[in-house]
């Protein structure tokens, strides 16, 4: 949202969550107007105003203005404000929480830094897609979790770079896969194309990172970026997705224009990979879903296990 009056729209549970650029200050709020409950924004993303298209309320400046103030009792305006969400800042990267139990730093550990310099290489946003997964949230996480299904699930998307086995680091509350790509062609290509980019932050090859609970960033040699949202909703068997497509910084103009080609075929490429995902996380039987250790285990699920210890603790704290 680099410009003001850019805002996004997000679905959590029964709730919908707003985050608009108000003069250049981010501001995180419920989207519901506190006059009569009507939704400041229908969209999922866009340009606009906080402004209530029933009875004319709106924020801008950070403070609410009301017409027609003299109809209103003086002293119940005074308690007229959005009811705003605590944010906090990991460089360019925004994180929003209703109650933070810990400083953005002491969750995101030793990959704090890691995310930091990857959002100072980022130039904007290339992609935005957001739909309705059905089936339950951790389903879907589990699922982009681990790789034991890409040849199966994805042969004509991303089974394509042929991932070797890779590596997981397993942090307090994070955890992230490396996987060398291991199709020698498409290998070639992607390093053929890094002159074109202006960017010290990169993996040449495949990355994940798993930010508990809800969130994942993923890249192929830190050219692009996905940026994954896996929000529960009121419903148990439906979770919101939100993916966007972050691009990398070109070296210059000639160069932007010549890497258009490559963010649009990220970007259906990238659908196309969690529209395969979505079908499989469908056919799911929910009831089948354990809370445990499962039954079978294969190694490269190794970040499902994290996943499953670090909601069975948060359970067990009452979280």
């Amino acid at each position: 949202m680099p410009e003001p009056g850019h805002y996004l729209k997000l679905n959590w549970l029964d709730q919908e969550v707003s985050l608009f650029n108000d003069g250049g200050e981010i501001v995180v709020f419920d989207n519901l107007c506190p006059h009569r409950g009507t939704r400041f924004f229908v969209e999922s993303h866009g340009v606009g105003a906080i402004s209530c298209p029933y009875h004319g309320w709106s924020y801008q400046a950070g403070a609410m203005h009301v017409p027609c103030r003299e109809k209103y009792e003086e002293t119940e305006l005074k308690n007229a404000r959005l009811n705003i969400l605590k944010s906090e800042w990991c460089a360019d990267f925004l994180f929003v929480s209703v109650s933070p139990k810990l400083s953005l730093e002491e969750q995101l550990g030793p990959e704090f830094e890691h995310i930091a310099s990857i959002s100072f290489n980022i130039s904007g946003r290339s992609d935005i897609d957001t739909y309705a997964y059905e089936c339950n949230w951790k389903i879907a996480i589990e699922n982009a979790l681990e790789p034991l299904h890409v040849s199966y699930i994805h042969p004509n998307s991303l089974g394509q770079l042929d991932l070797a086995d890779g590596k997981n680091e397993i942090n307090p509350w994070t955890s992230v896969w490396y996987s060398p790509i291991e199709n020698a062609g498409i290998n070639k290509k992607l390093r053929a194309i890094n002159k074109l980019f202006k960017i010290d932050e990169q993996y040449e090859g495949y990355m994940s990172i798993y930010m508990f609970p809800f969130t994942m960033l993923s890249s192929t040699f830190g050219y692009s970026y996905s940026l994954q949202n896996f929000f529960p909703s009121a419903e148990k068997n439906r979770t919101f997705f939100f993916s966007r497509l972050l691009k990398g910084v070109a070296k210059n103009e000639a160069a932007a224009n010549a890497l258009q080609h490559f963010f649009e075929s990220s970007a259906a490429m990238n659908r196309q990979v969690f529209k395969e995902d979505h079908e499989i996380c469908k056919r799911i039987n929910p009831d089948f879903y354990e809370a445990d250790r499962p039954k079978f285990l294969a190694a490269d699920e190794e970040k499902v296990l994290h996943f499953r210890k670090l909601l069975a603790d948060q359970v067990r704290a009452g979280d």
